[in-house]
């Protein structure tokens, strides 16, 4: 499969569907920040412990059936509720590990500024996606996801602080 194709040199580009559209359009916009946020979860995976490690790989993985959710306008849809619920499940097990005490002030190590990074960028695939939901219709499994993989890269990134005892709190 080669590379260089030479068919967007004129500002647009293919979608699942086959379709061209403009390099700008949302869809390529949130797909863009899917693809950039996964990215950031290889790099993140260098500075967590191995059993994070394999959970940012898993969520990697899932990053791709995001986009082609976006890049089909919705007709493969691959994430769901089932999907959702895991990472709810994910959260509320780090929750009990953690015990939040207060606002934190973000990167404490290393392995915790690289997931909250990634959080960030996260919401802001989110907010890209957001618009696509307005516009088009579509896009809402993957909305309601981007937003609980924020939440639990958020309390990841705790986990990764608690774990070194270098929670750092806003007083």
């Amino acid at each position: 499969m080669p590379i260089t194709t030479k068919t967007g040199d004129d500002g647009i580009t293919g979608i699942f569907t086959g379709e061209r559209v403009a390099k700008f359009s949302p869809i390529i916009e949130a797909n863009g920040s899917i693809d950039e946020l996964s990215s950031f979860l290889g790099e993140a995976k260098h500075y967590v412990d191995e059993d994070l490690k394999k959970l940012l790989e898993e969520l990697q993985i899932e990053l791709y059936s995001l986009m082609a959710d976006i890049g089909s306008k919705g007709e493969y849809k691959k994430i769901g509720e089932k999907d959702i619920a895991r990472l709810e499940e994910l959260i509320k097990k780090f929750e009990s590990e953690v015990e939040l005490k207060g606002f934190v002030i973000p990167g404490s190590t290393i392995g915790s500024a690289k997931l909250d990074i990634c959080r960030t960028i996260s919401r802001r695939a989110e907010r890209k996606v957001a618009k696509l939901v307005s516009e088009y219709g579509i896009g809402h499994a993957v909305m309601k996801y981007l937003n609980r993989l924020s939440d639990l890269l958020f309390i990841m990134a705790r986990y990764v602080e608690w774990k070194e005892g270098k929670i750092k709190y806003v007083k």
